[in-house]
């Protein structure tokens, strides 16, 4: 094995060759291997621009939604006989959460390289990106929201002394929200 390596390298035209062809291969490596670190940066901090964007959209999406169930509950429960003035806490076990639909694309590129020396090379190379969609005014557009988990709702009324009037109240957060009614609590309003 040795005396073929001598060999080769004992032909001063062989050598050179042989030196030009390695350094062409070193080149083209590291090439290679900065494009493949530059594009997992890129993708890196794509991930990070879209954890930022989405974990903004879920906190402000997550707020509308729990103050639209509480006026939506006071509105309601205000309209009910003897009820008078309401005020309503909901609490949450889990929050609500944003699937924002995505743009992929995704391209394969083909390299085939031939050396002085007839070596033949094939270097595939991927890139893929994703990105969230956004419209004109750089909201995220989702293709599905869950809504947050109530874990208990609390109503505090004028008119709760009455337990006709509490019961109604608690029939009416049960059907509005579907949470079982030992999860509700109602109390009379004290003097403000």
């Amino acid at each position: 094995m040795l005396e073929k390596i001598k060999k080769i390298f004992t032909n001063k035209e062989k050598r050179i060759e042989n030196l030009v062809s390695f350094l062409i291969i070193l080149v083209i490596t590291l090439i290679i291997i900065n494009k493949i670190l530059d594009s997992s940066n890129e993708n890196n901090n794509n991930k990070n621009e879209i954890k930022d964007d989405y974990s903004a959209v879920q906190v402000s999406s997550e707020n509308v939604v729990t103050d639209n169930l509480e006026k939506k509950l006071e509105n309601i429960l205000s309209k009910i006989s003897g009820v008078g003035k309401v005020s309503v806490l909901v609490t949450y076990s889990e929050s609500s959460s944003l699937v924002p639909i995505y743009n992929v694309s995704s391209s394969i590129s083909t390299v085939e390289e031939t050396d002085t020396s007839g070596g033949k090379r094939k270097t595939e190379t991927e890139n893929n990106e994703k990105g969230v969609i956004t419209d004109s005014s750089s909201n995220v557009i989702a293709e599905k929201t869950t809504m947050p988990v109530i874990e208990g709702v609390v109503v505090i009324a004028q008119g709760a002394e009455n337990s006709n009037i509490k019961s109604n109240i608690i029939s009416a957060i049960e059907a509005a929200t579907g949470i079982a009614t030992h999860k509700i609590q109602v109390f009379e309003m004290g003097d403000e």
